[in-house]
């Protein structure tokens, strides 16, 4: 038995390279509603409105937390990924907001909220709805 269980470690050592892997697992990060917490976000493109709701996944930042206790009024960090968001959602073409496109979407979102915060702290975006008119 003390063979068959030397032998199995041996094997699963080469296989990732003599290091014994522990599964990793991310932990879910601060999730953040774009716009009005009942309406969601309504943005003109051209002659046209989309209503939309839009959740972002972030990673904590280091001041989070006091950012939180100390802040009365809005939060910095939250004015600049809605305008982000609302920069984005301006820029896109009626067609932009096809279901198939919808990934490309969401990695402009992402990209542009990352820009304006100067760090990658996005994770996800969740679009949990769209009406366009």
């Amino acid at each position: 038995m003390l063979m068959a269980g030397g032998l199995a470690y041996y094997i699963a050592s080469s296989m990732t390279g003599g290091k014994v892997q522990s599964a990793k697992v991310d932990e879910p990060g601060i999730l953040y509603k774009i716009g009005d917490a009942k309406d969601g976000l309504i943005v003109n493109i051209g002659t046209r409105y989309i209503k939309t709701s839009i959740v972002l996944e972030m990673r904590p930042s280091k001041n989070s937390k006091a950012e939180t206790k100390e802040s009365k009024g809005l939060n910095m960090e939250e004015v600049k990924m809605s305008d982000a968001v609302v920069r984005v959602l301006r820029s896109q073409k009626t067609e932009d907001f096809e279901a198939v496109r919808q990934d490309t979407l969401k990695d402009k979102i992402k990209s542009e909220v990352n820009s304006a915060l100067g760090e990658d702290r996005v994770m996800n975006v969740y679009i949990t709805n769209i009406v366009l008119q």
